[in-house]
């Protein structure tokens, strides 16, 4: 007869110990900075109504989101996103005064993937959004705090990338092009897709020099001096001056080193209104944080509040850190009867992992379970002394 295996659901996977250590001490280290910045943590529910995510006109693809339907037969999502349920309690659960607030959450966020993609269907983050808060001093306060999260974490070598939405969207309104076009225009430059963005803009008499090199403008500061010299729009150079605003308060703050510029990113531009950025290292395929100012999407629930935050990816964060030292069992703790409290209290005084109670009922056998799981000595605690018995 054929065993019977049990898996877990596309997209998911067991986290066991070590690796669920190092999730769990990377959220311990960034959400204990967030408290100390004067974030205040807002859990939100695990399913929302479907319609919640229509109506914030969220960039989402609906079949992106796990759904399941209610008694009444209203259909709900899993939360597939952080940030608009946020938008909501902003919208809906405070009154008129006590802005900007700061918020941050430490959730499971939930997407479909394609079959056989190989990409997670469930995503920790730990995120922030600063609402209420408009201007270069708060998108300034978002990113070094991304950095700082980062660094606290344990991560060492990393990079921030900016870019500005205001940018691309200047230098399009300059093109008479259709909606399709302008989306396909979209697409090359975020993939990087050199040899068929040449090809569309190559006949394009409306194309100005800087959509013709903005996928390559990417790299240091000196980024933003080429852009300039690429352009004379003027909100395209307002996008530039603020990024270089931003540049100059990062760098006073010692953090110039990790931050770059990819003008670009355009990712998510219909939910963006100004800042984007996002953070890449060594060791994962993808970004390990991403975030930026959205000043519309609150207004999607009736009360219009400019924002700015980010989130973490903590899968894709914690595979970047180096492996960290693994605690071995060194000591298995036996007792005699009515000698619990004492033998807790010597669990409780040695190292974390390195010990453990026996499970036993006699020594003799508690000596050999204990050899058996790699121990190096057995302990047992007495009503008149203990003793101790190397393996």
């Amino acid at each position: 007869m054929e065993s019977y295996k049990v898996n877990t659901p596309e997209g998911t996977r067991d986290r066991l110990f070590e690796e669920s250590d190092r999730q769990r001490s990377a959220q311990a280290a960034i959400t204990k900075l967030f408290r100390r910045r004067g974030y205040r943590e807002v859990i939100t529910p695990c399913v929302e109504y479907y319609d919640l995510f229509v109506q914030a006109q969220n960039p989402l693809p609906q079949e992106s989101m796990l759904k399941l339907v209610d008694r009444s037969g209203r259909i709900l999502v899993l939360r597939p996103d952080c940030t608009t349920p946020i938008a909501r309690v902003a919208a809906t659960r405070f009154g008129e005064g006590g802005f900007p607030r700061r918020m941050f959450y430490n959730q499971t966020i939930f997407r479909s993937q394609d079959a056989n993609h190989g990409a997670s269907s469930e995503i920790s983050q730990c995120g922030i959004e600063l609402v209420g808060a408009s201007g270069a001093r708060a998108d300034v306060e978002a990113a070094a705090l991304a950095i700082e999260a980062l660094k606290t974490a344990g991560l060492d070598n990393f990079r921030i990338e900016l870019g500005h939405t205001g940018f691309f969207t200047a230098l399009l309104a300059e093109m008479d092009i259709t909606d399709e076009k302008a989306a396909r225009l979209r697409s090359c430059i975020e993939n990087k897709s050199f040899a068929e963005l040449d090809a569309m803009l190559s006949g394009e008499k409306s194309a100005s020099e800087a959509m013709k090199r903005i996928a390559v403008l990417f790299g240091g500061a000196e980024v933003l001096d080429e852009a300039r010299r690429l352009t004379n729009n003027a909100d395209a150079l307002a996008a530039i001056d603020y990024l270089a605003a931003i540049y100059a308060e990062l760098k006073s703050a010692g953090y110039g080193g990790c931050v770059s510029f990819d003008l670009g990113q355009l990712s998510g531009l219909e939910y963006y209104t100004g800042l984007i950025f996002r953070a890449y290292a060594p060791g994962s395929g993808g970004c390990i944080a991403a975030g930026g100012r959205y000043d519309r999407l609150i207004s999607d629930f009736g009360r219009a509040l400019p924002a700015t935050g980010f989130a973490i990816y903590i899968d894709a964060l914690v595979s970047c850190l180096p492996d960290a030292e693994t605690v071995a069992l060194d000591t298995v703790i036996h007792y005699e009867k009515g000698c619990l409290s004492a033998a807790l209290k010597l669990l409780d005084s040695l190292p974390a992992g390195s010990a453990e109670l026996s499970h036993c009922e006699d020594e003799a056998e508690a000596a050999e379970a204990a050899k058996a799981r790699g121990a190096k000595k057995l302990i047992t605690v007495r009503k008149d002394g203990n003793g101790e018995v190397r393996l």
